[in-house]
């Protein structure tokens, strides 16, 4: 596993120990860390501020995306595809899709390399998180 994906882990942990969702997301731009960031739907009660939408505002403006890379512990959803596809960026490197499938096809179709490492520590703290609190995860895929 990359220091980068290890950051995206630490960001989940971080939003965990917030009594938010587990999901943390970092950007890289020419191998150099640009932003952080995590779910904070329950901390700031936004119910747009995903892992990797907390990670982009972050980040603030930085140009052009073409030459980045965008971590997630989970597989985006829609909105945050739809935010990665629109900035044009070229890569998403994901820790798992096992608990959410997200917007894998979607990202895909539209020419950005998704990478779904299938990593257990990711599948864990999700699965994890799920059990202990569906109710918060439900809502936050829509799905009440």
């Amino acid at each position: 596993m990359d220091e980068f994906m290890r950051m995206a882990i630490a960001e989940a942990q971080q939003g965990l120990a917030e009594g938010g969702i587990p999901i943390g997301s970092v950007l890289v731009k020419d191998s150099q860390l640009i932003a952080r960031g995590h779910n904070k739907r329950v901390q700031e009660n936004n119910p747009i501020l995903h892992g990797e939408m907390d990670c982009l505002n972050n980040a603030g403006r930085i140009g052009s995306y073409r030459n980045t890379v965008i971590y997630s512990t989970l597989m985006p959803c829609y909105m945050c595809a739809g935010t990665i596809v629109q900035f044009k960026i070229p890569k998403v490197i994901v820790g798992e899709s096992q608990t959410f499938s997200g917007a894998r096809t979607f990202m895909e179709a539209h020419g950005v390399e998704v990478i779904d490492l299938n990593l257990p520590e990711c599948v864990e703290m999700m699965q994890q998180f799920i059990q202990a609190k569906p109710d918060i995860w439900f809502e936050d895929i829509m799905e009440l």
